[in-house]
Formats: structure tokens, sequence, C-alpha cells
């Protein structure tokens, strides 16, 4: 299977580009947020559990999220091409344990797609998509906030693809189509 990560900013287009990608190469668009949301729905224990944890602000447990992922996994159908997870991983032991259980599923990460997008032009998409949106957490304050955190959890896992030769940055500026371009230009190359 073709396996795919994409990694940017909030607001540095992760869902659009993650939808091109999917209908273009007939990936399987896995986000870690459906997946716990999913879950809870469905009332199990499981998801009793993730929804206490959400609900007191935590996040998310690893082995929860492994677990999850690999279920999901294991369940897509064997003429499944490929998968494309945004969500997931947000630190190096998350990584990790990705990589392993990618393994043990008989696949590895192909690439990872990291959007790269300057501080500003984030915050003002994001704003607009608030406006737009009416994201009560798409507000000057919050964004900064949630740039800060990105920050610093993001810059040891990208180093940690970069060792393992599976990093591509991407400049996440300019029109859609041609965002799209690039990515495609670098994907083509990886898969062929």
């Amino acid at each position: 299977m073709t396996n795919i990560i994409i990694c940017g900013a909030p607001g540095s287009g992760k869902g659009t580009q993650s939808d091109l990608i999917v209908d273009r190469y007939g990936l399987v668009h896995l986000s870690t947020g459906d997946l716990l949301r999913a879950e809870i729905r469905s009332g199990s224990q499981l998801g009793k559990k993730i929804d206490s944890i959400i609900s007191e602000g935590n996040l998310m447990p690893d082995d929860i999220m492994l677990s999850l992922l690999e279920q999901h996994i294991k369940s897509l159908p064997a003429d499944t091409k490929g998968i494309i997870l945004d969500g997931f991983p947000r630190t190096v032991h998350q990584a990790q344990d990705l990589e392993d259980l990618m393994l043990r599923t008989g696949d590895s990460t192909v690439a990872v797609i990291d959007l790269h997008v300057g501080e500003q032009e984030l915050i003002q998409r994001l704003i607009y998509r608030g406006q737009v949106s009416g994201r009560a957490d798409d507000n000057e304050h919050t964004i900064r906030h949630r740039l800060e955190v990105y920050h610093k959890q993001t810059e040891p896992v990208t180093a940690f693809y970069q060792q393992l030769g599976k990093y591509y940055r991407i400049d996440g500026t300019g029109e859609i189509a041609d965002i799209f371009e690039r990515i495609s230009r670098t994907l083509d190359e990886k898969l062929n």
C-alpha cells in the first residue's frame, strides 16, 4: 500500500490537499479526529472512554490512538491502494510507533508531505476561516497558541522523517491547484 502522511500547521491546507490526493491517487483519507468521533458515536466502551478523555480536555493516549488506527487499517478492503493520514503523528514517539504499526501491517510510510506556509499567512487564513465558518477557535489569540504548540511538537517529527528519507517540504502558498501540482510532482517521483 501507498501510505502518505500529510502535515502542516493549522491553516496550511491539509484537508483541501488531502481531498485532491485521495481523488488523484485513489487513497483512503484517515483523519484521527474522524476516527475518534466515529468511535464515540458507536457507543462502545472504548468510545465512552475516548469521550471522557476528550471532555476533560486531555490528549488521547498514544496506545488508544494506535489501536484505533491499526483496527481501521486492518479493516480496509484488500484492494485498498493506500492511505493518507492527517492529524497523526504529533510527536516523535507517535511517529516511531506509527512506523512500527505500518511494518506490522506489512507496509511502511512512503512519504511525509509537509505543507509549509508563513506564519502571517496562516494567521490570515485562519482568521478568514473563522469569519466564514464561525469556528470559535479561529481567533488571533488561540491561533497564535495553536501555532506555538504546533512548532514545538512538529519540528522533531519532521527531523525524524528526514532521517528516514521520507520527508518532503512543499511550499503551501499560492493557488490550490499550484500547491497540488507541487505535491503531485513529488508523489509521482516517489511512487514511480
